[in-house]
């Protein structure tokens, strides 16, 4: 038996995730997502997929990230009709995720007189196709073709996608969890896997430990403290906020910093901290453990949530110290804009990154410290120390990535290198090769590759 794999999003770059699996009676599709990064992006998601949306039997969805769910909609609008799978909390994330990308996709191409990739009746449409499905149920597609979710530890409801083709498994790993997480349970160890595809963010840099980290958010709250400054510190909505919330909570409870003025000022911040507390089935044990215990682990004195323009302006009224959590991640988009706009030019500032920046992003130029930067047409100067805690990255760092690789390389024939820039991927790659022998390879965008099932 064979199969057929395309590479239609994914490669070249840690965004965009797009991949086609062929048998000969079935097509199916994992994730669906935007490429995300320097201003190429968006010619590179307003391009026509290389197949025929109308011909894909299932699009299954591994966690609710826009990089792996952007492009669900756009695939609507060009005649998808089959199923979407996902966990139920992936389902619930992606309504939010996609509503806030389709807002601000609205505000920029109002600006470039143009028309936004899809609309809301798009959205709506793929939202009424998608059923959430829970971890280790097998999903039947054909009489020799199922599908199998398991935790990937990365986000809430993330999942690898084990696809189960005639007498042999490839898995689809989504992004795998920087385990082990403050809220969410590991990373599962899959057995007996033949083919695998996996991410590359950060194939080829470490990150600190989780204890490690969190002495240095101690750190930097305790400095910004000090000097009485405004801590800035620009976070994902999914994942990243509720990290830093927990770990927070936990300082300011343990009594390792004061407690100041926390502001979440991300109304899509505020609406997935919510789903999150609604799925706490799906957290690790000792998450549960402290809520038996009548601790509600996003919520701690003075943490103010700003989901309101008028509330998020008047926090320029509150005299520091205080801290500013605020969307976009990378700072090109989003409340943090207007907070660095006010504050990156004070030297009390500090403005500390915890997770990846992408190439071309202002939050990459801010990290490698470029001193003047252009917010919202006007050039700031930066005189704000900058710090990154790269430890709190979703993401498994170079060690992470080999081992879990490691774990399973009895049975794996061959290995698939994506989602990460070029040489992260290679080097990931080149180091599963030279040290366990495997054949590891990093394809390109749009290559097909046969494999035997």
């Amino acid at each position: 038996m064979k199969a057929k794999l395309t590479f239609a999003g994914g490669t070249g770059g840690p965004t965009g995730a797009n991949f086609l699996f062929e048998t000969s009676d079935k097509k199916i599709l994992i994730d669906c997502g935007l490429t995300q990064g320097d201003e190429s992006a968006e010619d590179l998601n307003r391009e026509m997929f290389p197949f025929d949306p109308g011909a894909i039997d299932i699009l299954f969805v591994t966690h609710a990230h826009i990089d792996h769910i952007g492009r669900i909609p756009f695939l609507i609008k060009n005649g998808f009709r089959g199923k979407i799978y996902s966990t139920p909390p992936t389902r619930d994330l992606a309504e939010p995720m996609l509503d806030d990308t389709l807002s601000l996709m609205i505000h920029e191409e109002r600006k470039k007189g143009t028309e936004p990739l899809y609309d809301a009746v798009d959205i709506r449409q793929a939202l009424s196709l998608w059923t959430g499905i829970e971890y280790r149920k097998e999903i039947p597609v054909s009489d020799d073709l199922s599908v199998v979710f398991h935790d990937a530890g990365h986000v809430l409801g993330s999942a690898m996608i084990e696809v189960r083709y005639g007498k042999k498994k490839m898995l689809f790993t989504g992004d795998l969890g920087n385990s082990p997480s403050s809220i969410l349970r590991d990373t599962e160890y899959v057995p007996d896997i033949d083919y695998v595809l996996m991410e590359s963010v950060y194939g080829d840099r470490e990150h600190e430990h989780r204890d490690e980290r969190r002495d240095l958010l101690e750190d930097v709250v305790k400095e910004s403290v000090k000097k009485k400054g405004v801590l800035l510190i620009p976070v994902f909505s999914l994942e990243r906020t509720q990290d830093i919330l927990f770990e927070i909570n936990e300082l300011v409870e343990s009594g390792k910093i004061p407690a100041v003025p926390v502001f979440l000022d991300s109304p899509l911040g505020i609406k997935i901290t919510e789903i999150y507390k609604k799925n706490k089935k799906y957290f690790n044990a000792s998450a549960q453990a402290i809520i038996q215990g009548g601790d509600d682990i996003f919520q701690f004195p003075k943490l103010h949530f700003t989901a309101d323009v008028e509330d998020s302006k008047a926090i320029r009224g509150v005299h520091p110290p205080k801290i500013i959590l605020a969307g976009s991640g990378m700072s090109n988009g989003g409340r943090i804009l207007h907070h660095e706009k006010e504050y990156l030019s004070d030297p009390k500032t500090t403005l500390l990154f915890v997770g990846y920046q992408a190439v071309g992003t202002p939050g990459r130029l801010l990290e490698n410290g470029e001193k003047t930067v252009r917010i919202m047409g006007e050039e700031i100067k930066v005189r704000a120390h900058t710090a990154t805690i790269h430890g709190y990255s979703a993401h498994r760092d170079m060690n992470g990535l080999f081992d879990f690789v490691d774990q399973m390389s009895d049975t794996v024939q061959k290995v698939f290198v994506v989602m990460g820039e070029p040489k992260a991927a290679t080097f990931l790659s080149q180091r599963i090769h030279d040290y366990l022998g495997l054949d590891a390879v990093v394809p390109r965008l749009g290559e097909s590759i046969e494999l035997e099932f």
